[in-house]
């Protein structure tokens, strides 16, 4: 099948918000949220300085490190790529599915929201990395995923027969699975409040002991994350024997079952094994395709 100019955009815009998303778990991990100590500029120039002694007035040189400055200015960078692409996906949009508010308005959200996302970013470095604008700052690129996955899907959709008439079951379905998103974008959020509050504490204390620390945060992460594993779960089972002709619905399910059972499986060896970077940004990305896997499938199971 040939893909029209705006399903290209879609996919590929889609693709490179991912792609932000674990760009910025990587930033996130290897502590170098403030590599760039001010934003929009970094260290006060366009072009981040070659040394230390090149700061400008007024920048403090104990703050320079160039693997962490650098780390967090290309993810800015590719920050803003992914907003240019956002506004080429909006215009393919008004050019060829502007009659269609299916298409046209989650790509419009998804516009608004890059710019707020922008400027969220700013406000993260301004307040020093504070969680709970970490955790708005995730919970935002997330819905920005959703908003462009559900573009994408309608205009992949746009126009095919309809075929039989609409199951009341896969509706109930797609709810379903809407209510499994919900219920993971407060799992996110918790999950970025945990790691906020492990930032915190390790300069005191060993990584091995600092997750014990969090406290009843953590508790309520590990018991949401069960909560949504049998969620996921309940959802392939429904799938797999209760649609067994709609192979699209079941390959989404398994998708996302297998998505959960690496989710799993990092914080299992984020708990054992100290916080190890890598399984941080796995943990972390692979949360973001499970959203993403959640998401279609209930736009699936309505298509």
């Amino acid at each position: 099948m040939r893909l029209a100019s705006f399903q290209r955009f879609a996919i590929t815009t889609t693709a490179l918000t991912y792609l932000l998303i674990g760009v910025g778990s990587l930033v996130r991990a290897s502590g170098a949220g403030l590599g760039c100590p001010d934003w929009p500029r970094c260290f006060g120039s366009w072009i981040p300085p070659a040394s230390a002694s090149a700061l400008p007035p007024g920048f403090d040189p104990a703050l320079f490190n160039p693997v962490l400055m650098w780390t967090e200015y290309l993810n800015r960078l590719l920050g803003v790529s992914v907003g240019f692409a956002v506004l080429a996906t909006t215009l393919a949009a008004w050019r060829q599915h502007r009659h269609d508010r299916r298409i046209l308005w989650p790509t419009v959200a998804a516009l608004l929201l890059t710019g707020y996302q922008g400027w969220l970013g700013g406000r993260v470095v301004a307040h020093e990395l504070a969680p709970w604008i970490v955790t708005a700052h995730m919970v935002v690129a997330l819905v920005i995923v959703q908003l462009l996955l559900w573009a994408t899907v309608e205009s992949l959709v746009a126009g095919r027969p309809t075929g039989r008439p609409y199951p009341a079951e896969l509706s109930l379905f797609g709810w379903a699975a809407w209510a499994a998103t919900a219920v993971l974008l407060v799992q996110v959020g918790l999950g970025t409040q945990v790691r906020g509050a492990v930032d915190e504490a390790l300069p005191a204390m060993p990584r091995s002991e600092v997750l014990a620390s969090v406290g009843a945060l953590d508790t309520y992460h590990r018991e949401l994350a069960g909560v949504v594993t049998l969620v996921v779960l309940g959802l392939w089972v429904w799938a797999w024997l209760r649609h067994e002709r709609h192979a699209p619905l079941r390959h989404t399910a398994s998708a996302a079952l297998v998505a959960v059972a690496v989710q799993v499986a990092a914080g299992m060896v984020l708990a054992g094994f100290a916080l190890p970077p890598a399984a941080q940004v796995t943990h972390l990305t692979v949360s973001s395709l499970l959203l993403g896997a959640l998401t279609a499938l209930a736009l699936v199971a309505w298509k």
